[in-house]
């Protein structure tokens, strides 16, 4: 039996922000150790220059998320340059890896960070991930270093 198929939208409402919450704090926090403090800040918070989006099962079961960074919000991840986004909290649950979900993901941001006449999306990957990234058209730069323990890359795509 087939898993059921999944859809990719943008969060609008409290229940779509709690879902992605629960995804990163399986990925993030009981997967990867990260403290739950440094998981969440204030770009989670409605308002911010951020977009979120989730992946659900037909079924209403929350299978991913992520969130794009835009404007003065993006700056210090983007080297400042406003015609740059950046993406993150990209987490996918452990029995939807390899449907997917993920490559959705990354193109549902890529699509809001179009739709918001950026030119290219940054992002900090887990060195683990640099492959996953590749392959959707990133390209690594910069040095390694850690972050909230885990090593890291910055990575670029123009869109």
């Amino acid at each position: 039996m087939s898993e059921p198929s999944y859809t990719v939208r943008i969060v609008g409402d409290l229940a779509d922000r709690e879902a992605g919450f629960a995804v990163r704090r399986e990925v993030f926090v009981g997967e990867q150790g990260v403290p739950e403090e440094l998981e969440y800040d204030a770009f989670d918070e409605p308002g911010a220059d951020a977009v979120h989006v989730l992946a659900v099962r037909e079924d209403g079961r929350p299978l991913g998320t992520g969130r794009l960074l835009y404007g003065p919000t993006a700056a210090d991840r983007t080297g400042g340059d406003p015609s740059v986004g950046s993406l993150g909290r990209l987490a996918v649950t452990g029995r939807a890896r390899g449907l997917g979900v993920g490559v959705a993901l990354v193109r549902a941001i890529e699509d809001v960070a179009r739709a918001r006449g950026l030119t290219a999306v940054d992002l900090h990957a887990q060195t683990r991930a640099l492959g996953f990234y590749q392959r959707l058209g990133y390209e690594a730069y910069g040095p390694e270093y850690p972050e909230a323990g885990i090593p890291h890359r910055a990575m670029r795509r123009a869109l």
